[in-house]
């Protein structure tokens, strides 16, 4: 152990904010393209009362995947695009929690809320250096 932390965890911390990274660019191109273009989402925006926003959800969804693959090349970009999803999802949990969806239907839009802020906040402090 340095300075009361485990050795390498700088390391980890790294390994974690890539891997938290892909894992929510991914999840987002998919279910962006899923808001364009598949059947189920248009019963799923329908039955949250929002058919209207189907395709701005997809393509904001998109453009968000798109902007944390960015970010690894330029932070602040990955940044807004992390805040920018963490805003969508935390509409997202709402509106769940409106149509009183189940607590487990919930949880994915929360967490991905959660995953996106602290995404944020670590591109934050990749610009800065």
């Amino acid at each position: 152990m340095r300075d009361g932390k485990p050795f390498g965890s700088k390391i980890y911390g790294q390994m974690m904010f890539l891997i938290l990274n892909l894992i929510c660019a991914i999840s987002f191109i998919g279910y962006g393209a899923s808001c364009l273009v598949a059947a189920h989402m248009v019963r799923e925006f329908e039955r949250f009362g929002l058919p209207n926003y189907r395709k701005l959800t997809g393509i904001l969804q998109l453009l968000g995947a798109v902007g944390l693959l960015i970010g690894f090349l330029f932070p602040t970009i990955g940044a807004l695009a992390a805040a920018g999803l963490a805003l969508q999802m935390l509409a997202g949990f709402g509106v769940r929690l409106k149509i009183r969806d189940h607590f487990l239907q919930c949880i994915p839009a929360f967490a991905f809320m959660l995953i996106n802020a602290w995404l944020c906040v670590q591109f934050l402090g990749l610009d800065v250096k």
